[in-house]
């Protein structure tokens, strides 16, 4: 009888854990996000580090469909997702705005004259994040990213092609590969 009242105790446990969610460098995030194509869940959390220094900027969170740990079968998927940074230092507006152009660029150079229009919205979105402040962004298939800025929704940026080409941002050639190792599920650094 004591060894049952161990284990389901044990099993409380780990059920609390996992609706507590994940952390990385202290920062938590939880095992789902809800969304209008439904539950999207953690698949991966990864720091973004800047400079050679390897500076730590935010915690990325991945949240999909289903767990991958493939990163072209998750850009080519066009399925619901949701990437949701928590910033662990303060970023100016225009740091911000920089590393979307650099990060647009590095990955669709190609397609830069079609995205320009939707990446200056985007751009004209941000603000100045603190330490502990949160950007959401939200898929949402056959209508676009849902951009949330610390809690207030911005507005939808359309278009498929655009919210492929901001995933890739981590998942092709990400500013640091340790984001995107983390963020397919990967250890978080």
């Amino acid at each position: 009888m004591r060894y049952r009242f161990l284990s389901l105790g044990a099993l409380a446990v780990m059920v609390c854990a996992v609706a507590q969610g994940r952390e990385c460098s202290g920062v938590s995030f939880s095992e789902q996000l809800q969304s209008e194509a439904g539950p999207l869940v953690l698949n991966g959390l990864g720091m973004r580090q800047a400079t050679v220094f390897k500076v730590d900027v935010y915690v990325g969170a991945l949240y999909l469909t289903k767990p991958s740990t493939d990163a072209k079968a998750i850009l080519d998927s066009g399925s619901p997702y949701a990437v949701v940074m928590q910033f662990v230092r303060n970023v100016g507006a225009k740091d911000i705005a920089k590393g979307w152009s650099e990060g647009f660029d590095r990955n669709d150079h190609d397609q830069l004259p079609a995205l320009s229009a939707r990446i200056a919205t985007l751009t004209s979105w941000m603000s100045d994040i603190k330490t502990g402040q949160r950007l959401q962004f939200v898929s949402k298939p056959g209508a676009g990213l849902e951009v949330n800025v610390n809690g207030t929704v911005k507005g939808l940026i359309s278009g498929a092609d655009f919210a492929r080409a901001f995933l890739s941002i981590w998942l092709a050639t990400p500013p640091n590969p340790e984001i995107k190792v983390g963020m397919l599920g990967g250890h978080c650094n």
